[in-house]
């Protein structure tokens, strides 16, 4: 009862109406083929809605409201674009993000682990991407406590950031806001503060 109540509250109430199929009512190859699209509009929006639910949730605080919204999203990206499109990472990376805050460090590993699997498929993969993928792995080795290993990845995230938006984008912030995060927390507050100034 508690999970059902988790999940309405999360993302359920939003999207029950579009969860209704369309009558199958299909009395020629042109009725069929606007059927198809409607059904993959829906699902589409249903995607969005989700990850933008899960998402504010996340920002919110509340990571165990953004599960469900973001398996859902999960779902039915699955369904829209297949297990190895790169639509996924966004949804993967929020799983892991929420897991994380939960402190389920062994769950989100495996969320990361889909995401990263995904990227190293796909050669052209856009450093925007890429970028999102560092960035969560950095501060999955800093739940860790292995800070070293989440310097490296916040460095690419940021190297990335700056290739796909520019030096001075906002983009590029949250890698500098992350690091210095670190180094205040290894005393180096001269390092600390120049990259909060970069921010």
């Amino acid at each position: 009862a508690s999970h059902q109540k988790i999940d309405w509250n999360s993302i359920h109430e939003r999207i029950c109406h579009l969860l209704i199929p369309p009558l199958p009512c299909f009395h020629s190859e042109k009725d069929r083929k606007r059927g198809t699209e409607q059904l993959l509009r829906r699902q589409k929006s249903i995607v969005e809605v989700a990850l933008h639910t899960a998402q504010g949730f996340l920002w919110e605080g509340k990571p165990l409201e953004a599960l469900p919204a973001a398996l859902q999203a999960l779902r039915l990206s699955a369904r829209v674009s297949g297990w190895s499109s790169v639509q996924l990472v966004p949804v993967y990376l929020l799983l892991a993000e929420a897991s994380r805050e939960l402190g389920n460090l062994r769950q989100a590993s495996k969320y990361l682990s889909e995401a990263e699997w995904i990227i190293l498929q796909i050669p052209d993969c856009g450093a925007a991407v890429q970028s999102k993928l560092h960035r969560g792995l950095g501060l999955f080795c800093v739940a860790q406590g292995n800070l070293d290993q989440a310097l490296y990845h916040l460095a690419n995230d940021v190297y990335l950031a700056a290739s796909a938006f520019g030096p001075n984008s906002t983009e590029v912030s949250g890698g500098y806001f992350h690091m210095a995060n670190i180094f205040l927390r290894q005393d180096k507050k001269n390092v600390a503060n120049s990259l909060y100034t970069e921010v």
